[in-house]
């Protein structure tokens, strides 16, 4: 089994999407994250034992982001191959065979309409385990409250680009406080700071994306 997570985890963390994929070079010609996870479905492997090769390889991926080892587009062509890895266990995910770490609700808050680093985050979370609700860009609080209300225990994310819409965010992170006191809040964005966190009462910050998949680790561990 662990040859096959390895395997998996190295497509991932490459983006070697499929055999027909060009990228990357010195992987041309050669089985992707495609046809390794079906083929390996078809032989009897477990569906989780495919979901941690995903969850290791955009792990790697995402550390190496964080250490600017790695660039925007090696993160999407690792979500890529990460997807054609789920299509195959997305079966197993919705019968409940197979379990995801929890729910993480994410959104770019009110008046700002960026999306790239809220993105960035789905993806490195998604890979994490979890299951990811997109709420898209300009999310007023009571779409977020309503998320909420309908994932009992969800994580929260909210995102910013725009220093005008800091106190947007400030405003969703309030008025969660008050709803559901119990929610931990994570914020992001470019204007962002550790200052701020602490500021509005939200429960993590940091700029690099793999360190929220750990704050969410270790939340459910």
């Amino acid at each position: 089994m662990q040859e096959i997570v390895d395997k998996i985890a190295m497509c991932v963390a490459r983006g070697k999407i499929s055999r027909s994929f060009w990228y990357p070079p010195d992987l041309k010609d050669q089985d992707g994250a495609d046809e390794i996870a079906s083929e390996a479905l078809k032989n009897g492997t477990p569906p989780d034992v495919l979901l941690k090769g995903c969850m290791l390889g955009m792990e790697r991926v995402g550390k190496e982001f964080g250490e600017n080892k790695a660039f925007i587009t090696n993160l999407i062509v690792s979500a890529e191959a990460m997807n054609a890895v789920m299509k195959h266990i997305k079966p197993f995910l919705e019968s409940g065979e197979v379990k995801r770490k929890g729910k993480f609700v994410i959104g770019t808050v009110t008046g700002d309409m960026h999306d790239i680093g809220k993105n960035l985050v789905s993806m490195i979370i998604k890979g994490g385990g979890f299951e990811v609700i997109d709420l898209g860009v300009d999310a007023p609080t009571n779409k977020f409250l309503d998320a909420i209300n309908k994932n009992p225990g969800c994580f929260v994310g909210l995102s910013a680009l725009l220093t005008t819409t800091k106190p947007n965010m400030e405003k969703s992170v309030k008025a969660i406080r008050e709803a559901s006191p119990g929610t931990r809040i994570l914020i992001g964005g470019a204007p962002i700071t550790h200052e701020f966190c602490t500021h509005i009462g939200a429960d993590f910050y940091s700029p690099n994306p793999q360190d929220a998949v750990e704050f969410l680790n270790k939340s459910v561990s």
